[in-house]
């Protein structure tokens, strides 16, 4: 068993976490602000966001990208303040959701399809419908990557940059593609089924297994390509993401909560963040 310490509490809803500059980066989504966190456990807001912030990257020049949600773009933090980098509403039909931004600063950014919190709400998912992810070049262009995905969720990209896997969270699987240098995808295929979980934000590691934040269930879990599950971390509370970070790159960022219902988090600051070192280091992107 990992042993698991709490590094953070008292948050709304933390979600798209990244290691970057010796911090973890997140969005603390239901607070409205990006906030850091150090291996110490001091929590700092960075920004503060009208919207609903989800998704973190950042351009190669070291420019901050950050997904908001509620207006399904892409805002660019120009020295203090936010820009639109990129309009998603051509491509997103709900909300948009986690992002991954490659070496060249092009954005994969995934939306909820649906309205899932009026269908949790009332216990009928008959709306559902299938979403597609956007990829925005670095010039803010938007198309389509793929279509056709049940609730594209967390991402990743190897180490080389030839592969993106997708967290498609309605559809309970991890989704693999070819990627081209110019950024398509291509020969679509299922990395991992997950039947009886949700996976949510995920991160890989240098042996190529995916860490999967598991949003059905009180843990974080390891995957290996064909769907054999090799670690389960018990986290107490739903999990919503995970990301490897810290000095050697093998600390696991656990970002749990009692609930990701927006009506729930106005009432308690459930959100937490947890750590366990792991034996593989991070890879690839983010």
């Amino acid at each position: 068993m990992s042993r698991v310490e709490l590094l953070a509490d008292g948050l709304r809803f933390a979600e798209g976490p990244r290691w970057h500059g010796g911090k973890l980066w997140f969005s603390d989504m239901y607070d409205h602000a990006v906030k850091t966190v150090d291996l110490d456990g001091r929590v700092e807001t960075k920004i503060e966001i009208a919207g609903q912030p989800s998704g973190i990257g950042w351009l190669p020049d070291g420019t901050l990208l950050l997904v908001s949600m509620l207006d399904r773009s892409i805002l660019r933090l120009e020295i203090d303040r936010l820009v639109v980098h990129a309009d998603l509403r051509r491509v997103a039909t709900w909300h948009c959701n986690d992002m991954v931004v490659d070496s060249v600063g092009r954005a994969y950014v995934g939306n909820f399809g649906f309205d899932l919190h009026a269908a949790e709400t009332a216990g009928d998912f008959s709306a559902m419908t299938p979403a597609a992810m956007a990829v925005v070049e670095r010039n803010g262009a938007v198309s389509v990557a793929a279509g056709d995905l049940l609730f594209p969720n967390g991402t990743v990209i190897t180490a080389d940059g030839s592969t993106l896997v997708v967290a498609e969270s309605i559809g309970r699987r991890l989704t693999a593609f070819d990627r081209a240098s110019d950024g398509t995808l291509s020969n679509r295929r299922v990395w991992a089924d997950l039947p009886g979980r949700i996976p949510d934000g995920i991160c890989l590691d240098e042996t190529g297994a995916i860490w999967v934040a598991n949003a059905a269930a009180p843990e974080c879990i390891r995957v290996v390509e064909g769907g054999a599950i090799v670690d389960v971390i018990d986290t107490e509370q739903h999990c919503y993401a995970c990301m490897l970070g810290g000095p050697e790159g093998t600390t696991l960022f656990m970002l749990t909560a009692g609930s990701a219902h927006p009506d729930a988090t106005t009432t308690s600051r459930s959100g937490r963040i947890l750590v366990s070192e792991v034996g593989s280091r991070h890879a690839g992107l983010p």
